[in-house]
């Protein structure tokens, strides 16, 4: 079945599908997302249910799709005849287990605020965050009157569960890094980017919603999460990765965090200076290194931008020392 054959009223189509459809610069990505579907379409009374969801609201299906690549290319099959969880999954060696996606998505008549926040953008990242895993937690226990609990299908008893989510509960959420997901599973605040503290992290315990309530961080370290056996989280499961793969004319930024003992580091290395530096490699490349020291070691991030024709060729081979 073809995901990108409108079933819907144009007014009721989402914006990010409306442009991928229609504009014909994205013409060489739909066949690469209808790959992505592979299997997932054939579901017995699921596939019209997905295209629409697909057209209509877009992100949560296409982290389902990503998903569904990504099981595929690490080596691993789904059982497409179960309907729930969202991947019912056997790995390498006839490993069984079972991912439920979700997304931290935004109400369609969302107002992004005009000034921003680091601080607001974190805290309601993060409340955002542990409240899909607790929706999901609570559908595994059949909380809230669900009549047939996942903890009671038969071919998810005695199987972990795992939860696969991602943010897009904001324009910017994607940027979010893995800050929020380590503070939401393990209580970890953020760390220290400057002074004499640099790289430390300290505990913390809970946030507070807007109303004033506690809600706690670290749920990987309390009991009350049990059932949840890992949490898969991304924020790079997105229409660019398919732009990537259909290798478009597009620029494309990636970052990667990079650290190296320094006895390692070649004498005189231009890309592991200390501090911001950036260098242009041809006309459409450029990088932009930024490092700091902390003990034996030099840490830090690069930061890419080339065309997405030299993206997957280039990030198989990345910039040397």
């Amino acid at each position: 079945m073809d995901l990108f054959e409108p079933r819907l009223p144009e007014a009721k189509l989402h914006d990010a599908f409306r442009l991928i459809r229609f504009d014909p610069d994205y013409a060489k990505v739909l066949p690469v997302i209808q790959n992505w579907a592979t299997g997932l379409l054939d579901r017995k009374g699921e596939s019209q249910k997905f295209i629409k969801e697909f057209q209509s609201t877009f992100n949560s299906s296409m982290w389902e799709l990503y998903l569904n690549r990504a099981m595929s290319d690490l080596g691993c099959s789904v059982d497409y005849s179960k309907s729930a969880p969202d991947f019912v999954v056997r790995g390498p060696g006839n490993y069984e287990f079972n991912i439920e996606a979700v997304i931290s998505d935004q109400p369609p008549t969302t107002v992004q605020q005009k000034t921003f926040s680091e601080q607001d953008f974190k805290v309601r990242g993060a409340l955002k965050l542990v409240g899909k895993i607790r929706d999901k937690l609570n559908l595994y226990r059949g909380i809230n009157g669900k009549k047939h609990p996942y903890s009671s299908l038969s071919h998810v008893r005695g199987r972990p569960f795992v939860i696969a989510v991602a943010p897009f509960d904001s324009n910017i959420s994607l940027f979010q890094n893995n800050e929020l997901i380590n503070l939401v599973l393990f209580g970890m605040a953020p760390p220290e980017l400057v002074g004499p503290d640099h790289g430390k992290q300290d505990k913390l315990g809970s946030l507070l919603t807007p109303s004033g309530s506690p809600v706690e961080m670290g749920i990987f370290t309390k009991d009350f999460f049990k059932e949840i056996s890992a949490v898969f989280f991304s924020t790079v499961g997105t229409f660019g990765k398919a732009v990537v793969e259909s290798q478009i004319e597009r620029l494309v930024r990636s970052t990667r965090y990079r650290v190296m003992d320094k006895d390692k580091v070649e004498l005189g290395s231009m890309l592991w200076q200390v501090g911001t530096h950036r260098f242009q490699f041809t006309n459409l490349t450029y990088l932009t290194t930024l490092r700091w020291e902390g003990g034996n070691q030099i840490g830090g991030a690069d930061t890419l931008i080339q065309p997405a024709s030299l993206f997957q060729s280039v990030s198989r081979n990345p910039v040397r020392p």
